[in-house]
């Protein structure tokens, strides 16, 4: 197992990993296309699990040279 894995993390710790940023992120939950989160009190977290489904959907395929 990854040292660095945890089972979930918090938003700006899911952004930095991810490298994307926290308005980004709340941008793409606001269109229904970000991770799927956990509401634990006032905190969002993302459960790994969660953002490697999210990753894997926004994932294409390489496009054949014409």
């Amino acid at each position: 197992m990854d040292g660095d894995r945890k089972d979930a993390y918090g938003v700006d710790e899911f952004c930095a990993r991810n490298g994307i940023s926290r308005a980004f992120l709340y941008l793409l939950w606001k269109r229904g296309e970000g991770p799927r989160y956990m509401q634990i009190g006032a905190r969002r977290l993302i459960s790994h699990e969660a953002g490697a489904e999210w990753r894997r959907s926004t994932e294409q395929a390489p496009k054949a040279a014409a």
